[in-house]
């Protein structure tokens, strides 16, 4: 979640081998999330972190990581108020590589290049579109419900992967309940590569230190 310290933090899951770095910009009815990143959000709100100060983060993240791609997530809503093609320049004018908005789906706002999510449930023509419109990346979402660590992978991420891989021709990033070394390597078995969240803010949350050991372990998995 950006807040002043993200900078930092951000370097650090990069030196434990990150290839990539989500950065959430806090909203305040986040529908995707759960615990662990509803509060992070109701923290980074209260040090009153706002769409114009996230932008400040992810310029500052960009000066350490010149290299490495961040792409903020958020909901339509801030989009919404802040305007859409507004927000997507400024995005780009600050270092963002693309746009993750949770709650919009493939095919609205085409104009809004953005990373896409499917899931599930999603029809096989819901990820066909995601496919087609997806900026880079597909991100799929191994569970129908919300972020936070769980205790095994989901068993619907096997038929997911074959439906994407048939459907779409881009690369497959698997995320939520991602939380341990077991779970990179049974997904990373399965999709091109895997998205943490709630166990990578928890692992933040004890300081720079602690998320690179946390990414470190992460990454020997999947190299493994």
């Amino acid at each position: 979640m950006a807040e002043p310290e993200t900078p930092e933090l951000a370097r650090a899951a990069v030196e434990g081998g990150a290839d990539l770095v989500e950065l959430g910009y806090p909203f305040s009815d986040p529908l995707a999330d759960g615990p662990v990143i509803r509060r992070a959000a109701e923290r980074a709100l209260a040090r009153g972190m706002r769409t114009r100060a996230c932008l400040d983060v992810l310029a500052r993240t960009r000066e350490l990581l010149p290299e490495t791609p961040l792409v903020p997530m958020t909901y339509s809503s801030l989009l919404e108020a802040y305007g859409w093609e507004r927000f997507a320049e400024d995005v780009a004018a600050n270092g963002g590589s693309s746009l993750i908005v949770a709650d919009l789906p493939a095919g609205e706002r085409p104009e809004v290049r953005r990373v896409q999510l499917v899931a599930p449930t999603s029809t096989d023509e819901r990820i066909r579109l995601a496919g087609e419109q997806t900026d880079g990346w597909l991100y799929l979402v191994t569970v129908a419900g919300i972020t936070g660590a769980r205790g095994e992978v989901s068993p619907a991420l096997p038929g997911l992967v074959e439906r994407a891989r048939r459907l779409a021709d881009a690369p497959l990033y698997a995320g939520f309940g991602i939380s341990t070394p077991e779970h990179a390597r049974a997904v990373g078995a399965l999709a091109d590569g895997i998205v943490v969240g709630s166990a990578a803010l928890q692992a933040a949350e004890r300081g720079p230190d602690a998320l690179r050991e946390f990414v470190a372990s992460l990454r020997s998995a999947l190299d493994s």
